[in-house]
């Protein structure tokens, strides 16, 4: 990633979704909405000095709370993916969404179940329903939300239609990946980020805003617009994850020869691949695992003894 594009994906995932948060807290407090009725007249500025002013607060505070929460990142999508066992008030709440995602993967499979005389009307809903049964991941593997499947296909079927395990060859794989292939996952990695970090910040302006006005009926309507904004951005979460996990299928599907070339191991034929990506994944698990290498070494049936990490 260059300078100009860590820049862009600083501004996009972290400071933008922070400033969101912090301008709404800011108008708050100036309103008066934590000690009374809200005067939305006192948000703003008097003056081009007082106007200055609040935007380099915002700002400052904006970019501290960003790199704060930047190390949590992977928390964050964890969170909205469904990740919720071990506290014990989500973890009943997620068996409750689990069970609602096994009926609609049922009601979908029924639907892509058509007749073959079907009409064009039925065959077009069909092949819908089958596409979108496609892109989640297998019913005894499902999560409590659109997004933790969306990501969940993606890992658990990448590499493994190779016999490669993807959660533990993709840190592997990744560096192999061509500049325009690894500029489209940045990029849909991105997207995703940003539209997590902008559901949380709207998720907890409606919170602020709801602590603030509680008091006052006619403005409510803010935590309402809120929690909506947090809903598009939800969905825009889940449409990111499902193009990341795509690109995660497209970079197995062209470089899985390139991790095996980087680990210095001959490459396979067409019937010995599935056994060598299976070896493979059992070393990255830890085992003990015997490979040849070929790697120029005088003895090219040389075979290694305890997994040692590759460096890639």
């Amino acid at each position: 990633m260059g300078r100009v594009g860590f820049v862009r994906r600083l501004l996009a995932v972290h400071f933008v979704p922070c400033a969101l948060f912090v301008t709404c807290l800011y108008g708050l407090v100036r309103a008066g909405s934590f000690s009374g009725r809200s005067d939305w007249t006192a948000v703003l500025p008097s003056s081009l000095v007082v106007t200055a002013g609040s935007l380099l607060l915002i700002g400052a505070c904006a970019a501290l709370l960003g790199m704060l929460l930047q190390p949590f990142q992977v928390r964050a999508v964890r969170v909205l993916e469904g990740y919720w066992d071990r506290w014990p008030v989500t973890a009943g709440f997620a068996g409750v969404l689990m069970e609602w995602q096994r009926r609609r993967g049922q009601t979908l499979a029924d639907r892509a179940d058509v007749a073959a005389d079907a009409g064009p009307d039925a065959r077009r809903v069909a092949a819908d329903a089958s596409r979108r049964l496609g892109a989640g991941p297998p019913q005894d593997v499902l999560l409590p939300t659109a997004l933790g499947n969306a990501l969940r296909a993606g890992e658990l079927s990448a590499g493994e239609r190779y016999g490669l395990t993807t959660l533990a060859s993709w840190p592997r794989i990744y560096p192999q990946v061509s500049a325009p292939l690894a500029q489209a996952l940045s990029s849909a990695r991105d997207m995703l980020d940003t539209a997590v970090n902008l559901c949380h910040a709207f998720l907890a302006c409606a919170v602020v805003m709801a602590a603030a006005c509680y008091d006052e009926p006619g403005e409510w309507w803010l935590v309402a617009l809120a929690l909506v904004m947090a809903a598009v951005a939800y969905k825009g979460a889940v449409v990111g994850a499902q193009s990341y996990a795509g690109l995660m299928h497209v970079v197995y599907d062209l470089h899985r020869f390139d991790l095996v070339e980087a680990l210095h191991h001959p490459l396979p034929d067409r019937d010995g691949e599935w056994a060598l990506f299976q070896r493979l994944s059992d070393r990255f698990a830890g085992q003990r695992v015997n490979l040849p290498y070929a790697h120029g070494s005088s003895r090219p049936d040389e075979t290694d003894g305890p997994a040692q990490p590759e460096k890639v």
